[in-house]
């Protein structure tokens, strides 16, 4: 994982169960600088983490799928995403489908380092996935590799113990 070190962050969780947190940068005095840090929160509440940036490979995989399939892609999808979000080396795994085409499908994938992918297509959700839709292949897939520029932190692409539905 490409990483650069930056500037500390604390996040603070507002509450066990929400995820929402308030954000405020370490002064020059070592101080917590935030004008919403509520009244009931203790330091048992504060974490501390690096906030350091990091550059993924964001693959924008292009599908078209038979008209009448566009179901059973999605259900397939949506199983090869769910596996695949638990990858140690994936931060994202999004299907999308076109509004005005629903034929038409991204598949958004940011890998943490330059082996996820390859490690990615190794496994047997991948595997049940690629032979599942084969069929319903309208043209063969596409994909464009981008470097993600935002979030420009771990912390920002991570989904944490949230169930994915």
């Amino acid at each position: 994982m490409m990483i650069r070190h930056s500037t500390t962050l604390l996040l603070t969780a507002l509450a066990a169960n929400v995820p929402r947190y308030s954000a405020g940068f370490i002064g020059n005095s070592g101080s917590f600088l935030s004008r919403s840090m509520p009244s009931f929160m203790n330091s048992r509440q504060v974490c501390k983490m690096s906030s350091s940036s990091v550059e993924y490979l964001a693959v924008h995989v292009f599908v078209s799928v038979k008209e009448g399939t566009e179901d059973a892609f999605k259900e397939a999808s949506f199983a090869n995403a769910r596996a695949s979000a638990k990858e140690e080396g994936i931060a994202r795994f999004d299907v999308i489908q076109q509004i005005d085409d629903p034929t038409k499908f991204v598949l958004v994938e940011v890998y943490k380092n330059d082996e996820a992918p390859a490690l990615h297509k190794e496994t047997a959700h991948y595997s049940t996935w690629r032979e599942t839709v084969a069929d319903m292949m309208a043209e063969p897939r596409s994909a464009i590799k981008y470097k993600s520029l935002f979030p420009a932190t771990e912390a920002g692409w991570d989904y944490g113990e949230a169930t994915l539905e």
